[in-house]
């Protein structure tokens, strides 16, 4: 009898299509019991309430120990959408003080998954948020009304001083990408949105709490289940000490009032920021409550964009400011020593005119730097870069190693998000430009007097001054000086150094002294205090010249070092010099001396928006 193969392997395609089917029963029985909580969600819903219990949100202090941003209640009106009955909408709307229209639109969007990713008919939703102490009242008092519906208590930010929003930052809903991103969060919650509440996002948030509530079968709320010993109570958020002197920072943004621009100010022993103003700002109340939305599209649509935080992220052409990172670079390669004079006859190198101003020809570093010598520094950089024996590509990239050890063409890495880097060029960028690698120094001498394709931050300007003032090295910048009773980061202690001799960084010192004695930077002379500086007129093809300053002070032992950059504000010493001055003499005798109160309402009252000659857009 022959064997019937095809009945045999019917068997086997049975028997497996059999195994599949079970193995699949398996697998979803397992994913709806163990893996998938939203079926559990839905079973403990009918029964409890778990209610969400959000920690207080860490406090914010200056480095003085002021209370800067601190917590105040807030209420969410919530509900589960299964749970809710026909309920009378007059009296929410009542209790509210809405119309049924505004309430119908809460209700759609609150329905809506691309506005509300976490929504369910099972879980607790947001309905509206930031009632007012009066509709929650009213509201309260009226809960028993409407089945399904209960009131969420949260914290939101309140602020002692309506200065640095730009460091201090906001929080905001979370949308459904930070959802997605940390399982910390659910839909309705809060996070950080620029500045330290968002770079330490983490460390404020703290940890939330839950009550389990048991409901009868109406969906009413009888009490805590088993009297709450299932319950986790909420955990704080770690407070924050800011580096910022916020008297400083609030002089500052009064300074800068009516002006475009950025001030830094740095305690060059430790890289702690003491103050960074960017001008126009905001007050950082208007990121609060019900009118937060409506806020921030005025501020994103403001033309002169205050939400652009110019100290860290603006950049610009730092003009003179950068001299002096010419001298270090000259001296470290033995191009120049301090005898070393270049002439400076109507602005001419080799043919190639470089403009400059009035005063004695020819001179060494130090008068060239009291003087603020474009001619100098072009002298210079040529005969780097051109030097006989040695290529032009490698001498650029020697002269751009040593910017860079200084903190420029780079983030710095400051405890702030959106850091720009500004921009060094490279060799390869100028042999793309010229189209090959025959260029010189004078094709791109612009470069050695802070013009041309070069562009820094503040932050970069600021650094500059600190590392001068501790004579060759600095630690990177940071706003926050602790956490809770933590220090901060490592990372903020780790000593920055050039490979530039100390030697070096005492002549420049001394050519910044002498700038401040007698020379482009003689408004910054305060009585009692050694202070030096460079001031910087930097070029701007759309407009009047930017005004800018970076210094430090005293001489020896110094306490603060500064960078200020006014946009289309023309001459150095009309603006950046002034303003950079006061804040020293502010933060380190406390006050304005008399003798100076008439700069300080000059500075206070003017307005270069109006005198700039340019229409922002």
């Amino acid at each position: 009898m022959r064997k019937d193969y095809n009945l045999s392997k019917r068997r086997y395609v049975i028997g497996g299509f059999l195994c599949l089917i079970v193995a699949i029963y398996i697998i979803r029985l397992f994913s709806l019991q163990v893996s998938d909580d939203k079926y559990k969600e839905n079973a403990d819903s009918n029964a409890f309430l778990r209610k969400i219990i959000y920690p207080a949100r860490g406090l914010v202090y200056d480095r003085n120990g002021r209370l800067v941003v601190f917590n105040q209640p807030a209420y969410d009106v919530m509900l589960i959408p299964r749970d809710v009955k026909d309920f009378d909408t007059t009296a929410l709307c009542d209790a509210l003080e809405m119309t049924k229209e505004q309430l119908a639109e809460k209700w759609i969007d609150m329905k809506n998954p691309r506005k509300n990713p976490g929504y369910s008919t099972y879980t607790p939703q947001k309905l509206i948020s930031h009632l007012s102490q009066e509709d929650y009242g009213r509201l309260q008092e009226k809960l028993y009304m409407f089945p399904g519906f209960f009131i969420q208590k949260r914290m939101v930010r309140q602020y002692a001083y309506n200065a640095a929003a730009n460091v201090l930052g906001n929080i905001r809903e979370v949308s459904g990408a930070d959802v997605e991103r940390d399982r910390y969060y659910r839909s309705g919650d809060y996070t950080g949105d620029l500045g330290v509440e968002k770079s330490y996002e983490k460390a404020l948030r703290g940890k939330k709490g839950v009550e389990i509530l048991m409901k009868d079968a109406h969906g009413r709320i009888k009490g805590k289940y088993e009297n709450g010993i299932h319950d986790e109570a909420p955990v704080s958020g770690r407070n924050l000490t800011l580096s910022l002197d916020i008297e400083l920072q609030k002089y500052g943004e009064q300074l800068m009032q009516n002006k475009i621009g950025a001030i830094v100010a740095i305690e060059p022993a430790t890289g702690e920021v003491l103050a960074l103003v960017t001008s126009p700002n905001y007050d950082p109340s208007l990121l609060v409550g019900k009118e937060r939305g409506k806020n921030y599209k005025a501020l994103v649509a403001d033309k002169y964009k205050p939400l652009y935080d110019r100290a860290i992220q603006g950049a610009y052409p730092p003009g003179s400011t950068f001299k002096p990172t010419q001298g270090l670079i000259f001296l470290q390669e033995g191009i120049i020593n301090l005898k070393t004079m270049y002439p400076c006859y109507h602005g001419y190198i080799n043919g190639l005119r470089v403009g400059c101003h009035g005063h004695g020809s020819p001179l060494s570093l130090l008068p060239a730097l009291q003087t603020s010598c474009n001619a100098f520094f072009c002298w210079g950089f040529k005969n780097m870069i051109d030097k006989r024996g040695t290529k032009v590509a490698e001498q650029f990239e020697k002269w751009k190693t040593y910017l860079v050890q200084m903190g420029y063409g780079y983030k710095l890495g400051i405890d702030l998000p959106g850091e720009s880097r500004g921009f060094l060029p490279n060799a390869e960028y100028y042999s793309k430009s010229f189209r090959g690698p025959r260029w010189s120094a004078n094709s791109v001498i612009s470069v050695s007097i802070g013009q041309g394709e070069v562009l820094a931050t503040p932050l970069q300007i600021a650094n500059l001054g600190a590392t001068i003032a501790n004579r060759g090295f600095f630690y990177t910048p940071h706003v926050v000086k602790a956490v809770a009773d933590t220090v901060i980061d490592a990372k903020y202690r780790e000593k920055h150094q050039p490979k530039i001799k100390k030697e070096y960084y005492d002549d420049v010192a001394q050519g910044m002294r002498m700038a401040v004695l007698g020379g482009t930077c003689r408004a910054a002379n305060l009585p009692g205090i050694e202070v030096c500086g460079k001031t910087g007129t930097a070029q701007n093809p759309h407009g009047k010249d930017h005004s800018v300053f970076m210094g430090f002070a005293p001489y020896h032992n110094p306490k603060i070092a500064i960078a200020v950059f006014v946009e289309n504000a023309g001459f150095g010493a009309t603006f950046g010099v002034p303003i950079g001055s006061l804040m020293m003499e502010k933060y380190l005798t406390g006050t304005i001396s008399a003798a100076r109160k008439g700069l300080e309402e000059r500075m206070l009252n003017s307005n270069t928006i109006l005198t700039s000659g340019v229409t922002k857009h």
